[in-house]
């Protein structure tokens, strides 16, 4: 974990502030040696939802040992620009992409579960290695989207105020200020439930009292939720509250996704236009979630060969997975199944929460040299050093 007071200064509120400060907790950091093997494509930031700007993410990623890192946020790449110059500063190359939710509407794979915990019909996706000089050009194109989420954000936080009489929550008051959306970036349900988490340790407290709260409104908390409530002096606390939030109460207020949702041939339409590679994002059936806020649930393993003869058949070039994630079986059939149907594989672990490591471990394995060889093709194809051969 960074330590608290350079990560505070790398969080300052302006991007100029982040950076200068980076530049002088430089003049006293030793780095330790970077660990050819382990890579990350799907770091978050506060450019979606995370406890790290784009500075301290990239000091972060350093300090583990990561010889690269890449920086993914929900419908923004808003950070790009300042992850790339924070990866200069510390001497770590960088591959840029963003992250959003496609509706399937019209193709084979519509109204069925793909890979989103909260809705069918609409699946997860990255463009990965986006080109530099296209960064705001794509940024740009999402805005609209980010602007129709907030809508749809507006009406959850309604229901959370019905259900739970007494928080008040107000999106302009409690949760974009809790964003970068004023500078571009996206506000997700994580930043609702961090309101909420807010909320409730300012009227209750740290502790006891405040397990007792949720019990009361009908939270079964686990052994491990218990021991995160009771763990008071530990500098994330709100962010461990919003996983069991989440988990809770996400089911309970969800309100589908569709108009802040492009559909399958637009965004890949999109990605040709910017040069970006278009990846679906495997998920598998999940067991215990890493992360704490994802409960057991079948996703698309049943219907696998389905969902790759879609993305083919949408020009989909890419699949991204998490190997820390999947089970042996579940990564064997994946990468077959890309093998098979000439579709690249990317990798990376999604980090948006303090307790994560930035290293994927997995990458120890000799079988994953592909990914971390994938790594260093999206660095050079969105640094324009080498040719982007998927949609040739």
């Amino acid at each position: 974990m960074i330590d608290q007071t350079i990560l505070a200064r790398l969080n300052a509120p302006t991007k100029e502030a982040r950076l200068a400060n980076l530049r002088e907790v430089l003049k006293t950091t030793v780095f330790p040696p970077m660990a050819d093997r382990y890579i990350n494509n799907h770091i978050h930031t506060t450019y979606s939802f995370s406890p790290y700007s784009p500075t301290a993410a990239v000091y972060a990623a350093r300090m583990e040992g990561l010889c690269t890192a890449g920086i993914v946020d929900h419908d923004s790449i808003a950070g790009a620009e300042e992850f790339i110059e924070a990866g200069k500063l510390v001497g770590i190359p960088t591959t840029v992409g963003m992250e959003c939710r496609v509706r399937m509407d019209g193709t084979s794979m519509e109204g069925r579960r793909t890979n989103n915990p909260d809705q069918v019909g609409v699946s997860y996706m990255t463009l990965q290695g986006v080109p530099h000089d296209k960064i705001r050009t794509l940024n740009d194109w999402f805005a609209p989207y980010r602007a129709a989420r907030n809508v749809r954000n507006a009406r959850m936080i309604e229901k959370i105020n019905a259900m739970l009489p007494g928080m008040d929550l107000e999106l302009e008051r409690d949760v974009l200020p809790l964003s970068q959306f004023a500078d571009g970036g996206g506000v997700t349900e994580r930043h609702l439930m961090y309101a909420l988490a807010q909320k409730l340790v300012a009227a209750h407290g740290k502790g006891p009292a405040l397990a007792d709260c949720l019990r009361g409104m009908g939270l079964d908390l686990s052994a491990k939720q218990e021991a995160q409530l009771l763990d008071t002096a530990y500098p994330f606390y709100e962010y461990d509250l919003l996983g069991i939030l989440k988990a809770a109460f996400i089911p309970r207020v969800f309100v589908d996704a569709h108009d802040e949702c492009p559909t399958l041939p637009q965004i890949a339409a999109l990605a040709r236009d910017v040069g970006a590679v278009l990846c679906y994002a495997y998920l598998g059936d999940v067991g215990e979630s890493v992360t704490g806020d994802k409960k057991a649930q079948k996703f698309e393993d049943d219907c696998l060969d389905e969902v790759f003869a879609c993305l083919k058949e949408n020009g989909v070039p890419a699949v991204t997975y998490m190997p820390t994630r999947n089970t042996p079986a579940q990564l064997a059939r994946v990468r077959r199944l890309c093998d098979e149907n000439g579709i690249f594989q990317v990798s990376g672990e999604d980090i948006n929460s303090p307790r994560q490591s930035f290293i994927i471990r997995a990458m120890e394995d000799p079988q994953f040299q592909n990914l971390i060889d994938a790594t260093w093709k999206l660095i050079a194809w969105e640094t324009g050093k080498e040719p982007m051969p998927l949609y040739s």
